[in-house]
C-alpha cells in the first residue's frame, strides 16, 4: 500500500490512509467513467503540448538515430546482435521496426506518436495510483505532475523517441498491478520495462516491497518471477541466447568504467540534477516539509526513487534522459506531500511546476540544433556522392547521418563507440583500440575488406577517436582511400578504383 498509518498518530501527522474498496454500484459507476473520461482527454492535451517540441525536428538526439537505421537493417533481414549491434534489449527497436513496416521509414512521426501515447499511459497509471489512496483530486494531480516534469530536462533527452520514454509505462505499470496483487502480470510488466532498458529491472524493488508488505503467499512470489523470467527467456532465445547476454550484459565493462573522465562526469550529472531540480520546483520545498514535520509511510515510493536513482548511476554517464526514470516516483511523492499539508499549498505547487514546464517547452521549440544541422549536411553530401547501393561508413557518434543519406552502413557499429570506448564525452585514457569491445576489431576489418565502403566519412572532428589515434583505421583509409573533400568539419575519403 501507498499510505501506512503511523506507530504514533496522535504525535506525527501521518498522510491520509488509502480509501477503502467498495463495490460498484449503478449510480458509482457514471461518476467513475465522467472522471476518467474528463482526466484521460485533459491529460492527453497536456500530453500533446508537452511534446509538442518533438514535432519540429526530423529527429532530436543519436539514439533516434541509431534506432531508425537499426530498425532499417532488421527490416532488410539484418539480425539483432550479429548484422547490427547496440547495448540494449531488442524491444523499443523492434517497435521502431514495426512503425517503419506500417508506416515507412522516411519518418519518425509515428514514433513520436508512440512517444506521446507513451507518456499518457504512464500520467494515467500514476492518476491511477493516486486516485485509489488519497481520492480524486491527487489523482489529477499526479497525472499532471507526471506530463509536466517529463519536460523538465534537456529538450534533446526529453522529447527524444527513445529507451527511456518506453520504459517509463512499464515501470508505472508494474507498481499500478503489484498495488492491486496481480502478481504475474506485475512480472511481465517488470520484463517489459527490462526489455525496454535494463535498467526499467530496478521497478523489481519497490515491487518486492509490495509483495512482502501485503504477505502474499509464497505462490504470488513463484507468479512474480514466473512472469519476469519467460518474456526475458523467449526474447534470449529469439535473438540468441549468447548475443542477448553479451550485448545487454557482460559486454560493457569498460563503458560502464567512471576512469578517466571523472571531471565531465560528475559535471554533467551535476548540471542534469540541476535542471530536474528547477522542472521540481513546485514539488521538492512540499516533499521537504513533508518529511520534516510527518511519517509519510510511502515506503515503496522512496525504495522507487531510490532504485531509480541507482539506475541513473549505473554506468557513471548521467546522460540526462537517465534521469526520465525518476520522474514517476517523484510526482507520486509530490501528491502524496500535498496531501498533508494545507489545501492552498496545492495551487502553488502546480503553478509552480507549470511556469517551469513552461520554460522547458520554451527551449524545446526556440534552441537551434547545431549537431543536427551538421548531421544534415554531411548526409547531403553522402547522399549526393553515392550511389542507392553503395555501403558507407560514418565515422563518428552520429549515425543519423546513414538515415538521414539513406544509405547502408559499411558495419554492424553504427558509431566508433563500440569500437575506441568513446561515449559521448569520455575523454580520458581509455579511449582506443584496446578499449574496444571485446572481439569488435577483427570483424570490424573483416567487414570493410570483404566489401569495402564506397566512401568513408571521418566524423570525428578532434575527438580522442580520430584516425590520428586509431592506427587500424589510419592503415585501412592508406590502404585504399584518397582524401575527397570537407564538409563542415567531416572529412570525406573516397575508394580509390
Amino acid at each position: 500500500m501507498l499510505a501506512e498509518p503511523s506507530a504514533s498518530p496522535r504525535s506525527v501527522p501521518t498522510l491520509p490512509l488509502p480509501r477503502p474498496r467498495t463495490e460498484r454500484s449503478g449510480t458509482a459507476a457514471p461518476g467513475r467513467r465522467r472522471y476518467w473520461i474528463r482526466l484521460t482527454a485533459a491529460l492527453a492535451l497536456l500530453a500533446c503540448v508537452t511534446r509538442l517540441p518533438s514535432f519540429r525536428w526530423p529527429l532530436w538526439n543519436p539514439d533516434e538515430g541509431y534506432l531508425a537505421v537499426q530498425a532499417r537493417i532488421l527490416a532488410s533481414g539484418g539480425e539483432l546482435y550479429d548484422t547490427v549491434v547496440d547495448r540494449k534489449p531488442p524491444l523499443v527497436p523492434w517497435l521502431y521496426q514495426g512503425a517503419f513496416a506500417l508506416f515507412g521509414d522516411e519518418s519518425l512521426m509515428p514514433l513520436k506518436v508512440c512517444a506521446v501515447l507513451a507518456q499518457l499511459l504512464t500520467a494515467l497509471l500514476l492518476a491511477s495510483l493516486a486516485r485509489r489512496r488519497w481520492g480524486d483530486p491527487a489523482g489529477r494531480t499526479a497525472g499532471a505532475l507526471h506530463l509536466l516534469l517529463s519536460i523538465g530536462l534537456n529538450p534533446e533527452d526529453t522529447q527524444a523517441a527513445t529507451f527511456e520514454v518506453f520504459m517509463l509505462p512499464a515501470t508505472a505499470a508494474a507498481m499500478w498491478l503489484a498495488d492491486r496483487g496481480r502478481w504475474a502480470w506485475c512480472g511481465a510488466a517488470v520484463a517489459a520495462a527490462f526489455l525496454a532498458k535494463q535498467t526499467g529491472g530496478a521497478v523489481l524493488v519497490p515491487v518486492l516491497w509490495l509483495l512482502w508488505r501485503c504477505g502474499a503467499p509464497r505462490a504470488a512470489g513463484w507468479r512474480l518471477a514466473a512472469g519476469g523470467a519467460l518474456p526475458v527467456i523467449a526474447v534470449a532465445l529469439a535473438t540468441g541466447p549468447s548475443g542477448f547476454l553479451f550485448w545487454t550484459a557482460t559486454g560493457s565493462g569498460a563503458y560502464a568504467s567512471f576512469t578517466g573522465s571523472e571531471l565531465h562526469v560528475l559535471s554533467r550529472a551535476l548540471t542534469n540534477s540541476l535542471l530536474l531540480s528547477a522542472a521540481c520546483a513546485g514539488i521538492l520545498p512540499p516533499v521537504a516539509r513533508v518529511l520534516r514535520i510527518a511519517r509519510t509511510g510511502a515506503v515503496e515510493l522512496w525504495l522507487w526513487l531510490g532504485s531509480a536513482a541507482l539506475a541513473v548511476t549505473l554506468g557513471f554517464h548521467f546522460f540526462g534522459h537517465y534521469y526520465l526514470q525518476l520522474v514517476p516516483a517523484l510526482a507520486l511523492l509530490g501528491t502524496a506531500a500535498l496531501q498533508i499539508l494545507p489545501r492552498d499549498r496545492l495551487p502553488t505547487a502546480l503553478l509552480t511546476t507549470a511556469c517551469a514546464g513552461v520554460l522547458f517547452l520554451a527551449w524545446g521549440l526556440l534552441a537551434p540544433r547545431p549537431e543536427l544541422a551538421h548531421a544534415q549536411k554531411v548526409a547531403a553530401t553522402v547522399k549526393s556522392r553515392t550511389e542507392p547501393g553503395e555501403r558507407v561508413l560514418v565515422w563518428g557518434m552520429h549515425p543519423e547521418t546513414y538515415w538521414l543519406a539513406d544509405r547502408a552502413p559499411a558495419s554492424r557499429y553504427l558509431t566508433a563507440g563500440f569500437l575506441t570506448n568513446y561515449s559521448g564525452g569520455r575523454n580520458g585514457p581509455q579511449v582506443g583500440e584496446k578499449y574496444a569491445v571485446e572481439g569488435a576489431w577483427p570483424v570490424f576489418r573483416e567487414e570493410l575488406t570483404s566489401d569495402p565502403p564506397a566512401l568513408i566519412v571521418d566524423d570525428s572532428r578532434g575527438k580522442p577517436f580520430a584516425p590520428d589515434e586509431t592506427p587500424s583505421l589510419r592503415r585501412i583509409l592508406a590502404a585504399g582511400y584518397e582524401r575527397a573533400g570537407v564538409v563542415d568539419g567531416a572529412v570525406l575519403y573516397a575508394r580509390m578504383r
